[in-house]
């Protein structure tokens, strides 16, 4: 019947024997009949496809006489749809499972989730029949996004109820391509409104969707003709260089080649839509990110293509049985065996995935968006005012142009006004892609740099923004197995599992939809009053400032709303599309080791209510600890953390009616819970109490919430213990105490104490913040005084707290903050003086890294370039300086290297059919930027440190079989394992500060960098000099290279010896031709000045160029004094070794870091 010999066709009644024949009698059944041609069900959904008969017609034929077959057929047919990628058909399936199955589905009941609405463009003004103005009525409308995203969780909704228990094809629908996804919506909405007859609206009420599936359609023929010409023509050009083998063309044929053409039209439509209004252009986007972006989206879809093509198996986890532990040799070598095992299969599964060129990008990108702008139009209707005839015109959706940006010419894409309009109401750029989604299996564990978590679509495990070398650095380690605590932490991570708490959604789900505000679930309708305008304001200049930045604020407030309102609108459609399923979130690092998940919009680092929303998908047994830690933790999150373990329980008892309140009548109660500092997870713990103690055993009560353990601003934790700061761990909880110190309040006091002294001398803002110095003000600064924060920084963060408190005037509080972050700065410094010293260290130390060269390159660096004047003494301390190129590199405990990315970049040109486009290529040598360099060191090494602290915690939480969970510095497990979790927070962090970090931080700089040398010449800038001083540093010179030195004041740091070995080396230029050979610094006899006087301290050096050049050190009164090209000149070919000016540690104090185990309240 299929091949049509019997002249009969099937029908929907056919399909149904066969699957049910296919059911009954598969090789796999219970009565197998072995037939060659029997056709299996993906081979007859193809057929159905083709020959257009619906599933849902095949399932609901007579001949399918139950509803078990049916619902087994049903299966069949969906694991084919997903083998297919038909996530249409798969949806048709899902309905029809859903009208007949008698599987409870976790979503029936549950409310649909109340959009986002915009208003749309008001209608115009009409005339009733009695010739009466009607007003413009205006309509509102689901952002587009939002819609996307609602369609994309519908399907994966009805993927559960076909697929209940097959997570594996689920999670593979889950991560479907968005390409697939975009293509299959844009082709029913085309359909629908060619149905409804609105293919030719006007165009003031054109869609945007509409305007997409036409430039498709168009873009898709264009594409198809357009790479069959690119491949005759590249072909006729390799035909005549073919006997040539020094020239070489890159052909674009076949990249162009790997994706078909209809997916390669949506990829360019879809990336270029997203990028409209990026990079600081409006209505368009950079030439140059343009072509880069749809080149990668193209590399990155062939290859997400092509691991689902080739069905690449994913490694399992490591049984619990087979471990060993992960700090054990014998441990530590089977996980890399394993690792390294598992990699070589991916590898030899996936040789097709080696890396894209910058330039390879470009190229593809610049054809396909060369050919979008040939083919993309759009009809614009006016009407001419003079003849008011109506007159239509198709104009390009998009044309290039250029602008000037701060002086330099740059190439843009526009979007024709009309497009862009309509995005800004539409908002495309914040669709979701699918593969940013929780996973419903546990991720890949990690094989590679970037072979692990989801399982087909790349994943990278470090966050490296065009930077090779972090890339590189971390491949080494990899192949050398130094990271495979690393790798085995983050497999932790992700493999923690997660469900929704449900009693919390359903709470969440009812606010939303009532549209008012509740616990920073922002309202429907913003509901703050505008300012009123003064009455003066004509008269009154401050009156009307005043207004003005009070309006201002109210602007800007009332547009957050509306993000904000879409952000919250993203968690809650996601968490309800996941209700009932258990789900884990992939995570990977960022270049300074810390840990996140890398699905954005919905996790358990997001805010509160991410954080209430999210339990473990495993429950445990309380136990009487467990209730205790329960209870310490609910007093916790209301705000009530400063008092001793017992005070929190006591604090809760007192307070177990409003407990109840809240758990029972969240809403209608007296709503305790919403004063609380975390009002959605005060909330959910709140209900965990109260089903605890009301459970009749509350010890043996399951629970699934997680609670945490939270450190005293850790990053001063580190510093102290880093130091050996006796009163900096007093501070922040290292020593033992009956109570927990508070560094907040401690500082917000100090504070008060200044402002009073401010306020006896009448100083405004004091008057203004007296009594208003609250700890919540002054946390964040102080959470970042130890990670360099500036005072504009510091500024910023308090006007943010101040604004907050809605007790000072908008228009102080910029006023105000100025005056605040001053004091606090200074408080600060005063209280963490062994932190200051450790910071100023690892500033000095990378200061000077970015200032070194390599040996074998400063020869190279002091040649003069050819077709120059070699008498010009800046020329070689301008090349010097484009040499010093060595970034700050470190290495972990755990053995990952660190790599700062910050470079003053280089740019390369690429000509494109477009434009000649300018793009920085990572893989260029380039300077470092060594002001970002050393700003940056601090806080990097402390945040690389409170990372390996959490991976140690993780690797031994799983170890003793603790569930675990992080962000950051806040350690989450269940409340019965508290205890546990505790101990081993406390052991990992001894083991981490036992080791002497700094001084292995010191060893692996004079390591690294032995053969470095810096020219003194860099040493002279800004304060160095004088921060080299107070560091203790001592440069050793001759007697000879003394003068030369003391001229560039280098005289504080210098000893004079010339006995013992000097730091100072003179290197002579590398030269084609013989050069003399630069000789040491001479004395030589006085000579007469310019005015016949003698001159004192002369200096003569001896250059490569035998130039001769007197500088004198003048005296007090004398008119000749030394040039600082002059000064240049004599410094510019000495240098001094990297290792030998490395500034000494600071002194470390007496804090035993063993007292910690003592400590109750280091992490609590």
């Amino acid at each position: 019947m299929e091949k049509g010999t019997d002249r009969v066709h099937p029908t929907a009644s056919t399909y149904a024997i066969m699957l049910l024949a296919w059911r009954r009698f598969n090789p796999e059944s219970d009565t197998p009949v072995h037939l060659s041609d029997l056709p299996n069900p993906t081979t007859l959904l193809s057929n159905l496809i083709e020959r257009d008969i619906s599933p849902t017609a095949v399932v609901a034929d007579r001949v399918l006489a139950s509803s078990e077959e049916a619902s087994e057929i049903i299966k069949l047919l969906s694991k084919s749809a997903v083998d297919l990628n038909h996530p249409r058909i798969l949806a048709e399936l899902g309905q029809a499972e859903f009208l007949g199955s008698h599987v409870p589905d976790p979503l029936e009941g549950v409310p649909e989730v109340k959009p986002v609405l915009r208003l749309a463009t008001p209608s115009e003004e009409t005339l009733d029949e009695n010739g009466n103005v009607i007003p413009a009525q205006s309509e509102e409308e689901v952002p587009f996004n939002l819609d996307n995203l609602r369609k994309h969780l519908a399907q994966v909704t009805l993927a559960r109820r076909v697929l209940p228990e097959d997570l594996a094809s689920r999670q593979k629908l889950l991560e479907e391509s968005v390409y697939d996804v975009a293509v299959e919506r844009l082709r029913h909405e085309a359909k629908l409104f060619d149905e409804l007859g609105l293919g030719n609206r006007e165009l003031h009420h054109a869609d945007l969707q509409k305007w997409m599936w036409d430039w498709h359609q168009k873009l898709k023929t264009r594409l198809e003709a357009e790479i069959k010409e690119i491949i005759v023509a590249e072909a006729k050009i390799c035909k005549h260089i073919r006997a040539s083998t020094s020239n070489q063309v890159q052909r674009m044929g076949p990249f162009l080649s790997l994706v078909k053409p209809e997916k390669l039209s949506l990829i360019t439509i879809l990336e270029i839509m997203r990028l409209q209004g990026s990079g600081g252009v409006s209505d368009g986007m950079k030439t140059a990110r343009a072509l880069l972006t749809v080149g990668r989206a193209v590399e990155n879809e062939y290859k997400a293509e092509m691991c689902k093509r080739n069905h690449i198996a994913i490694p399992s986890h490591a049984r619990p049985g087979e471990f060993t532990g992960y700090f054990t040799g014998l441990g530590y070598k089977d996980l890399h065996a394993r690792r390294m095992t598992a990699a070589k299969y991916m590898e030899d599964s996936e040789e097709w995935t080696s890396e894209w060129t910058q330039v390879l990008r470009v190229r593809v990108g610049s054809i396909l968006v060369d050919c979008l702008m040939d083919s993309a139009t759009i009809e614009r209707t006016a009407v001419d005012k003079r003849t008011n005839e109506e007159i239509k015109e198709n104009q390009p959706a998009f044309y290039h142009a250029y602008e000037y940006v701060r002086g330099q010419k740059l190439g843009v894409i526009r979007l024709n006004p009309v497009v862009s309009e309509r995005i800004a109401k539409d908002g495309l750029r914040e669709t979701l892609h699918p593969r940013h989604l929780p996973m419903l299996v546990k991720p890949k564990p990690w094989l590679n740099h970037d072979r692990g978590g989801y399982l087909y679509n790349r994943s990278a495990a470090m966050r490296f923004k065009d930077c090779q070398e972090q890339q590189t650095y971390l491949e080494h380690a990899t192949s050398l197995g130094n990271v495979e605590l690393v790798y085995a932490g983050l497999d932790v991570l992700g493999s923690t599992p997660w469900k929704i708490n449900r009693n919390i959604f359903d709470i969440v789900l009812k606010v939303w939809n009532s549209g008012e505000r509740l616990c920073k679930i922002p309202p429907a309708a913003y509901d703050q009053p505008e300012p009123e305008k003064p009455l003066n304001m004509n008269t009154d200049i401050k009156a009307k400032s005043v207004y003005g930045a009070r309006l201002k604020a109210f602007m800007q407030d009332k547009a957050n709303n509306h993000s904000d309102r879409c952000s919250v609108n993203y968690k809650i459609e996601i968490a309800r599309a996941f209700l009932g399923d258990t789900m884990y979130l992939p995570h990977n690092l960022d270049f300074r080791g810390r840990a996140y998940p890398i699905p954005p919009h919905f996790n358990h680092i997001g805010d509160d209510l991410s954080r209430g929303l999210l339990m473990f998908g495993e429950a445990q047994p309380l136990g009487e600890q467990g209730l205790r830690w329960l209870k310490i933790h609910l007093a916790n999150l209301y705000g009530f953390d400063k008092g001793n373990f017992d005070e929190r329980v006591k604090f809760v008892m007192d307070h177990l009616e409003d407990v109840y309140d809240s758990a029972e009548k969240p809403l209608d109660g007296n709503r305790w819970w919403t004063k609380a500092d975390d009002p959605w997870q005060c909330l959910a713990t709140c209900m965990e109490l109260h089903a605890a103690l009301e459970s009749g055993d509350p010890h043996a009560y399951m629970s699934s919430l997680p609670v945490h353990q939270d450190g005293t601003c850790n990053g001063l934790q580190h510093y102290a213990a880093l130091g050996g700061d006796v009163k900096g761990a007093a501070q922040v909880n290292l020593s033992v105490t009956d109570r927990p110190s508070d560094v907040y309040t401690y500082v917000a006091n100090m504070v008060e104490k200044v402002l009073e002294e401010d306020l006896k001398n009448g100083d405004k803002y004091a008057a203004m913040l007296s009594g208003r110095v609250s700890r919540k003000v002054v946390k964040q600064t102080v959470m970042t005084t130890v990670y360099g924060v500036t005072y504009i920084g510091a500024r910023e963060q308090i006007e943010r707290q101040l604004k907050d408190r809605k007790d000072i005037p908008e228009e102080e509080c910029w006023g105000a903050s100025a005056y605040l972050a001053k004091r606090v700065l200074v408080c600060i410094g005063d209280l963490f003086t062994g932190a200051k010293a450790i910071q100023t260290w690892l500033n000095l130390c990378a200061r000077l890294i970015s200032k070194s060269i390599p040996a074998e390159r400063v020869p190279d660096a002091l040649q003069a370039p050819k077709g120059r004047k070699k008498n010009g003494s800046s020329l070689p301390k301008n090349r010097i300086r484009k040499e010093q190129m060595s970034s700050v590199v470190w290495t972990t405990p755990l053995g990952l290297p660190i790599i700062q990315p910050y470079r003053k970049t280089k740019r390369k040109q690429v000509m494109t059919s477009i434009q000649s486009v300018f793009i920085s290529d990572p893989n260029a040598p380039a300077e470092v930027n060594a002001v970002k360099q050393a700003s940056a060191f601090p806080p990097n090494f402390i945040h690389s440190l409170d990372a390996t602290h959490m991976m140690l915690t993780a690797l031994e939480c799983r170890t003793q079989g603790l569930t675990f969970a992080s962000v950051h510095d806040s350690y989450w497990t269940h409340a019965s394992s508290i205890d546990k979790m505790s101990e081993i927070i406390r052991d990992t962090f001894i083991a981490l500060h036992s080791s002497d970090v700094l001084e292995k931080l010191a060893t692996e700089f004079r390591t690294r960098y032995a053969s470095h040398k810096i020219p003194l010449t860099s040493l002279r800038s800004g304060k160095l000099l004088k921060n080299l001083q107070a560091a203790g540093v001592r440069i050793v010179a001759s007697s000879e290279q003394a003068n030369a030195l003391r001229l560039g004041g280098f005289d504080n740091i210098m000893d004079v010896s010339d006995e013992e070995a000097g730091s100072i080396a003179q290197i002579s230029k590398k030269t084609e031709t013989e050069a003399p050979k630069l000789t040491q610094t001479e004395t030589p006899k006085p000579k007469t000045g310019k005015r016949g006087r003698p001159v004192k301290n002369v200096v003569m050096i001896e250059c490569a160029q035998n130039d001769v050049s007197a500088v004198m050190d003048h005296e007090e009164g004398d008119d000749d004094c030394v040039g600082e090209d002059d000064v240049d000149s004599i410094l510019v070919d000495k240098f001094v070794d990297l290792s030998a000016i490395l500034p000494p540690l600071p002194k470390k104090g007496d804090f035993d870091v063993e007292t910690i185990k003592q400590s109750q309240y280091f992490f609590s």
